[in-house]
């Protein structure tokens, strides 16, 4: 008998997620969810549940910067797929999306029946995206390239560059070391090929570009 796909849905609306499972299992029947509400509940929902299989993730949830938890989910689990579904569906949003590695693509607009049909697809080792009018951002495809030189660690440390946080505010942040900091911010600006904190604060508000329409 086959088990059950387990799935993390990470939003912040609860109706939104008893929605997301509600269609889930008219269209799969049964499955597993596991429910994050805020950017910092992936990690800990993802090491509680290893055998997560999908993610759905809302790119606005609290604490996330456009496609901060995107790029963050593809650096500490590469193989696993992440489809966004998001109330942004412009054309451009899409792209970008598919661009930092997601798997598909919904819109909270869309009826229930193509959330079954999108991670059905997906877990089925297949993608999910609408019809792309927007054309490959050559930009973006660069800036991907970057951020996928970061470990995960990096990236959060990356993070915190971008919000302002000193050295010291992201150790205690994240319960590493302010030296271990230091040795993160180096290795960071010689991947981000960045001269300064600032230059790489640049790079994370290019991932909220566009996103906000």
């Amino acid at each position: 008998m086959e088990t059950a796909p387990t799935i993390l849905v990470a939003d912040d609306h609860p109706l939104l997620r008893a929605a997301v499972l509600h269609a889930l299992r008219d269209s799969l029947g049964q499955i597993r969810v596991i429910e994050a509400a805020t950017a910092s509940a992936l990690e800990p929902a993802l090491d509680a549940h290893p055998d997560i299989e999908l993610v759905l993730l809302d790119l606005t949830m609290p604490g996330a910067r456009g496609l901060s938890s995107l790029v963050w989910l593809r650096g500490e689990r590469p193989e696993l797929p992440v489809v966004v579904i998001s109330s942004n569906d412009h054309p451009r949003t899409v792209r970008r999306v598919q661009q930092f590695g997601a798997s598909g693509f919904i819109s909270k607009s869309a009826p229930a029946e193509s959330i079954g049909q999108a991670v059905a697809s997906v877990l089925d080792g297949g993608s999910w995206f609408p019809p792309l009018t927007a054309e490959r951002s050559e930009e973006d495809a660069q800036l991907a390239s970057r951020l996928a030189q970061l470990t995960p660690q990096q990236f959060r440390v990356l993070l915190g560059i971008a919000d302002g946080l000193l050295n010291k505010q992201i150790a205690h942040q994240l319960g590493l070391a302010e030296n271990t900091v230091k040795v993160h911010v180096t290795a960071i600006l010689k991947k981000l090929e960045c001269h300064s904190r600032t230059q790489a604060a640049v790079l994370v508000k290019a991932l909220e570009r566009e996103d906000e329409a």
